[in-house]
């Protein structure tokens, strides 16, 4: 397993170098600049000159070459730093740390729902499978799956905002309302789950009913196995048939899905987190590429596809903890 591990990491960094190698070209061949963005966007009569110009791309190291501007870069990587905000004027790793938060508190909630809702239907739908209950329920389930969640924001907004604006069940875009800062502790905490509901639907109605129908195929080859069949003859209860027999065996490529989900936990939704104007990653990251604000793109971009090889090596440790069958001695 060792030798796996070391493997896997070294093949890991590969792979992250080439993805931060790409990545890079491709934010510095964008058209414009920070510099030639804040220009176009400033008054006429008080643009500044070409020397004032370069003296600024010297300072943000926009004078260099793109692949000499990735070397510099890889190299204050190594040093642990990954540069300061073009636009913030703050290090990358504090306007990061800001967002991660808020990312968290969707992503972890959507997460948790998601499992401890989509298992029992999994497995009522099991139970029920050919019968008109799991009919009705796989038909609802589709129809969330096909639903794009950008789509369902969208409406939401205009239900819960606009048209019940004013009253008890408005509820808008933002983690927090206005007077946010006059609450009392609980009334915080009240206020920011509130803010959160909307957020929270879009995230997990999808996820959930995927992983409803994943356990449902996963169950469904189980219970056809010859020791479910030997269980039912010696007068096993169905509920114990399906939940200690057969569910415990759906686990090995349930919970390898569970090391797949780790990089959206912090990648966050760019549509959602701005459609619901939530200070996450992903709101982030559009305004990072809207600004062209390169430390912080590049400190994203690090951050994701880290988690990424992460959750993929975690899914092939998981699997073989789960599974004694597999080794990768």
């Amino acid at each position: 397993m060792l030798n796996y591990l070391i493997r896997r990491s070294l093949v890991g960094l590969l792979t992250l170098t080439l993805i931060t190698f790409v990545v890079y070209a491709l934010i510095r061949n964008m058209p414009g600049t920070p510099l030639t963005l804040n220009t176009a966007e400033s008054d006429p009569s008080r643009q500044i000159s070409k020397d004032d110009l370069k003296r600024l791309q010297a300072i943000y190291g926009l004078d260099r070459p793109w692949h000499e501007a990735y070397l510099l870069w890889v190299s204050n990587l190594l040093k642990g730093d990954l540069g300061r905000s073009f636009h913030e004027k703050k290090p990358v790793t504090q306007v990061i740390g800001h967002r991660i938060g808020p990312t968290l508190m969707l992503s972890l909630t959507s997460l948790a729902i998601s499992y401890i809702v989509a298992v029992p239907l999994g497995l009522y739908s099991t139970a029920q499978s050919g019968r008109l209950p799991e009919r009705i329920l796989s038909v609802l389930l589709f129809m969330l799956y096909s639903v794009p969640s950008f789509v369902a924001a969208l409406l939401l907004l205009v239900l819960f905002y606009i048209r019940l604006g004013g009253t008890m069940f408005e509820l808008k875009p933002g983690m927090v309302s206005a007077n946010y800062a006059e609450m009392a502790f609980p009334e915080r905490v009240l206020d920011v789950l509130r803010h959160m509901l909307l957020p929270v639907f879009c995230y997990t109605y999808g996820s959930l009913a995927y992983l409803s129908r994943f356990v449902k195929s996963n169950m469904e080859e189980v219970v056809r196995q010859d020791y479910i069949r030997t269980a039912r003859a010696k007068g096993v209860g169905p509920v114990r048939v399906i939940v200690s027999h057969g569910f415990r065996n759906t686990l090995i490529p349930f919970v390898t899905l569970i090391g797949l989900t780790l990089p959206g936990l912090l990648g966050g939704s760019v549509l959602l987190e701005y459609i619901f104007d939530w200070p996450g990653m992903g709101q982030l990251f559009f305004e990072a590429i809207s600004n062209r604000d390169y430390p912080v793109l590049m400190g994203e971009t690090l951050m994701f596809s880290a988690m990424t090889l992460a959750g993929q090596l975690l899914a092939d440790v998981l699997y073989a903890i789960v599974d004694p069958r597999v080794s990768y001695n």
